[in-house]
């Protein structure tokens, strides 16, 4: 009866030990997202003390679209490093806030590289059985969904070039360049199969510019910010038996 306890006990702590290192089995993720952008800058949006601590200057007129790619590499369970990309416009309009007669609009279209780093704090108990799994077709071996939600923030850069009606044209103080731009925000990713997951992410961009939409107030008393909701689709990507992700691996695991 001992030898049976103690095997049960071996097994079970041999089994926990697999089970914890399973997911670096898929240290790689591929991401493909798209979502709105909505920019905050000296163009359009109401004065201080008339936009509700900034919520009046959420505005339809001014939300543009960004189409973002990104590769991550999870260094432990519960963090991962990565590099994203991402293209897309912005709109300052003044069609709505407390310079509406003033007329300015400008689009500004822009390229942004960020390296970011992720923390899951909360982080899903079922992805090390998802990795036993294979999807079915027919739905048998369905997957339970689960949650991961996390945090991220890193630095980066962003060009942009800016493209101003005629008021604003003759105003315009600088029509395109660089700027660095801290990215801090949250997440969260619904597995959907071993392979996939569905997932949904807001994050802002603190920038080191006040020419972004192509103007600066000389009443501006910061730098221009904007943000991005985006929904994301996620693909796990095999580890090889080197380390690298399996497509650059030569040979079986």
């Amino acid at each position: 009866m001992k030898k049976f306890l103690f095997l049960l006990v071996f097994l079970s702590f041999i089994s926990m030990a697999s089970d914890a290192q399973l997911w670096k089995l898929r240290r790689y993720e591929a991401v493909a997202s798209i979502g709105t952008t909505q920019f905050y800058g000296d163009i359009g949006g109401f004065s201080k003390g008339e936009n509700l601590m900034g919520l009046k200057d959420i505005s339809f007129k001014q939300t543009r679209f960004n189409f973002t790619a990104s590769f991550k590499y999870r260094i432990i369970d519960v963090a991962s490093v990565r590099l994203n990309l991402a293209f897309g416009g912005f709109r300052a309009t003044d069609a709505k806030g407390s310079n509406e007669s003033r007329g300015f609009e400008a689009v500004t279209t822009f390229f942004e590289p960020t390296v970011m780093g992720e923390y899951y704090f909360v982080k899903n108990k079922s992805e090390n059985s998802f990795l036993r799994l294979k999807d079915s077709r027919k739905g048998s071996n369905a997957l339970i969904p689960a949650l991961d939600i996390y945090t991220f923030a890193g630095f980066g850069g962003l060009a942009y070039k800016v493209n101003p009606n005629d008021k604003l044209a003759p105003r315009v103080t600088e029509s395109k360049g660089f700027t660095p731009v801290i990215p801090i925000g949250v997440g969260l990713n619904l597995f959907y199969t071993s392979n996939i997951s569905l997932g949904m992410e807001f994050g802002a961009r603190f920038t080191f510019s006040d020419n972004i939409d192509g103007y600066s107030s000389i009443y501006s008393k910061s730098n221009d910010v904007y943000h991005f909701l985006n929904f994301t689709l996620t693909y796990k990507i095999n580890t090889g038996y080197n380390g690298l992700p399996k497509f650059f691996a030569t040979g079986r695991r």
